[in-house]
């Protein structure tokens, strides 16, 4: 059986019309993103429901006769997600919220899975960062594991904490064996930009050097199945908007 993750960044922020470190900075969704956010709800039903109906096709097809019964008999409920998690910051707890709400979920907020503190560096624009610290972000950006951001926290940091929470989640929700009558599990978690990448990099077994060639968009989508705990991604920076 498989625990299906859909792995989501937060909306677009206010202010977002030009590119800058906002890290722990607590800056709520735009009109803007929160659309975005609810087309992303509106995308995840659908896949939700393309999904069971093929599991239950699946599943009539493989005990029994072909074209016996009704689809939806082996899974009785509609399909929903089980949980959704979420960072502590605002752009990502009101993004959860609208994730959540068709599912009459409330997000369970953990701290550890908010934005990378940019130090020195937060709240400032991508050319103001260039101006001021040629050479230190230069560095960064060729190397994020042996450079970090000025008295911000490294990548190192941020991965030991998300990978950390992200593994209890899994194992949470992880669907054990192949019983039909212990179901699917599906969970969501919306983060940031920064997380999502490093996430996507320890289930894909890729360096974080080369963490910056993975994007997220804002209100992207990312979905990985979890096999017996075994990762296998299905979809990176998608979604309505991808």
């Amino acid at each position: 059986m498989v625990t299906t993750l859909y792995l989501i960044r937060h909306g677009e922020t206010e202010g977002s019309e030009t590119k800058r470190y906002k890290g722990s900075i607590d800056v709520p969704l735009s009109e803007r993103g929160v659309q975005q956010i609810r087309e992303v709800s509106a995308f995840l039903l659908d896949h939700l429901e393309s999904a069971h109906a093929a599991h239950c096709e699946s599943y009539l097809r493989d005990i029994h006769a072909p074209g016996s019964g009704n689809p939806e008999s082996p899974a009785g409920a509609r399909p929903a997600l089980s949980a959704v998690y979420c960072s502590s910051l605002s752009r990502a707890v009101r993004s959860a919220e609208i994730v959540a709400e068709p599912h009459g979920r409330q997000p369970v907020v953990i701290s550890d899975l908010r934005e990378r503190s940019f130090g020195v560096w937060e709240g400032m624009s991508f050319a103001e960062i260039r101006e001021k610290y040629p050479v230190e972000f230069e560095a960064w950006a060729e190397n994020p594991v042996r450079h970090s951001p000025l008295d911000g926290e490294s990548t190192l940091e941020v991965s030991e904490r998300v990978v950390r929470v992200f593994g209890e989640i899994i194992e949470r929700h992880a669907v054990k064996g192949d019983s039909e009558d212990q179901g699917r599990q599906s969970i969501a978690i919306v983060a940031h930009g920064g997380v999502n990448r490093i996430l996507l990099c320890h289930v894909m077994g890729v360096p974080l050097e080369n963490v910056f060639r993975i994007e997220q968009d804002h209100a992207a989508v990312n979905i990985v199945e979890f096999w017996e705990k075994y990762p296998v991604v299905k979809l990176v920076n998608g979604g309505p908007l991808g």
